[in-house]
């Protein structure tokens, strides 16, 4: 089975508004680079140039922030869920 990926409603236009996108990956950086090759663009997105997740982009597995895991390093498996969460700031 593989593991899916929550996809946020500002990323569906790159996922042809797909909300949920399986992927095979053993780590988040896998499933990030799988995400790419299928749709072109949203890596960019998602990891800074310096190869980091983005500062206003949190990434979950099972409900877990991967900066408190492995980060990108992050293994999962099947039947886990990848959540992409954009940050939302306001005053």
């Amino acid at each position: 089975m593989p593991v899916k990926v929550r996809i946020p409603t500002p990323l569906r236009k790159l996922t042809n508004n797909e909300e949920i996108v399986e992927v095979q990956a053993k780590t988040v950086r896998d499933a990030i680079a799988e995400l790419q090759t299928r749709y072109p663009g949203i890596k960019e997105r998602l990891i800074d140039t310096d190869g980091s997740v983005r500062r206003f982009v949190n990434v979950y597995v099972n409900e877990e922030d991967i900066r408190f895991l492995q980060n990108q390093e992050t293994p999962i498996k099947s039947g886990d869920e990848i959540s992409i969460i954009p940050a939302i700031a306001g005053g």
